[in-house]
């Protein structure tokens, strides 16, 4: 039996390339300003996807991914750092700090810092994931165990004041790989290296979802024992995936910060990161494509909730979260999921109908 084109509409690969077009055309008919937001909603969609790949399809609740973020976007605010200052940082000079760090110097390189922007929130998560897993730290213990982490990481930036900018963070990047970063046309194409890294993580991660690795995650989150008594090492598949979406998390915070011009701890801390958790309980968890559109359309209200109403715009926000997580807890994608069971229903109820007829031809 065919799907009706409602059901293929309503189906998360036809939407997700439906949300693609959209964005590809939004910018010709936006300003320069809400351009550069939507790019931030987009690197916040990169984010999630990842995240959804750890908590949604294996179970596993991290309340630290804004530490990958921070040190993808830290990595490459670095980089814009020293291409705007063209050499030590005024900051350092401050400080008494005549020449740059080893870390500083090796990232002068704009391959090596993109590398390193998606590789050391890898190789961090790794050694991290090794040492909890393998030792059955899990649930409860790893998410406040992830949390503490985010707060120890976020006093170290503050406390290294004179080689991260504490506080203050770091910010007045002007060029981008020479390319003047207030360039509307240069904002423009970030947005659309944004998008194309969307899409490709996105498939990236379909493709491992819907292959016997993905199977995998889903038995663990749903009977890990079980998956171990088969004789499985579920500790390494925690591993691998925990390094995976914080990779994915280096590169969102990467992008981030090409377009949002500042990098600080408050960016990164335990509101941003329970804010992330958010965005994937709202999208719907376990899909991909709701995350997604969970950090856009959160991230939109956001910005229209404080434009429009200054003064109680977080009593909104907070609303629009509490109603959503009491009355749909599968998130939004679960009206969508609703509207297709109804739609293959219907169909059904059709073909039975047809079918009756054609047996019981009128006389």
């Amino acid at each position: 039996m065919k799907l009706s084109i409602a059901n293929y509409l309503i189906s998360r690969k036809w939407l997700f390339l439906i949300l693609t077009i959209i964005l590809i055309i939004l910018p010709f008919f936006l300003s320069d300003f809400r351009v550069n937001l939507l790019g931030r909603y987009l690197a916040f969609a990169i984010l999630v996807i990842g995240l959804d790949l750890l908590w949604g399809y294996m179970g596993v609740l991290s309340l630290g991914h804004g530490i990958f973020f921070g040190l993808g976007a830290y990595i490459m605010a670095i980089y814009l750092t020293m291409e705007s200052s063209n050499g030590v940082p005024d900051f350092m000079m401050w400080n008494g700090i005549t020449e740059l760090p080893w870390f500083w110097a090796v990232l002068q390189n704009p391959a090596v810092a993109i590398l390193a922007a998606i590789f050391v929130p890898m190789i961090l998560a790794t050694i991290l994931g090794f040492f909890t897993f393998r030792n059955r730290i899990q649930d409860v213990y790893f998410t406040i165990l992830t949390q503490a982490l985010v707060m120890v990481t976020v006093t170290l930036i503050i406390s290294q004041q004179d080689v991260t900018g504490g506080t203050n963070g770091l910010t007045g990047f002007s060029t981008i790989f020479g390319y003047s970063l207030s360039n509307p046309a240069t904002q423009k194409a970030l947005y659309y290296i944004t998008l194309a890294c969307l899409v490709i993580v996105f498939l990236i991660c379909t493709r491992l979802v819907n292959s016997r690795f993905g199977k995998a995650l889903i038995a663990i989150r749903d009977g890990e024992n079980r998956l171990r008594f088969s004789g499985y090492d579920t500790s390494m598949f925690k591993v691998l995936v925990f390094s995976i979406s914080a990779g994915i998390a280096g590169l969102a915070g990467m992008l981030f910060v090409t377009q949002v011009g500042i990098i600080s701890p408050t960016m990164i801390g335990i509101i941003p990161s329970i804010e992330m958790i958010l965005w994937v309980a709202i999208g719907g968890r376990g899909t991909l494509v709701g995350p997604v559109i969970g950090a856009v359309l959160t991230n939109s209200a956001k910005t229209f909730f404080s434009e429009s109403y200054p003064d109680i715009w977080l009593y909104f926000l907070g609303a629009v979260f509490v109603i959503v997580v009491i009355f749909l807890p599968g998130g939004l994608m679960s009206l969508l999921d609703k509207l297709k069971r109804r739609g293959n229903a219907n169909e059904k109820r059709t073909v039975n109908k047809e079918s009756k007829e054609a047996d019981y031809p009128a006389s």
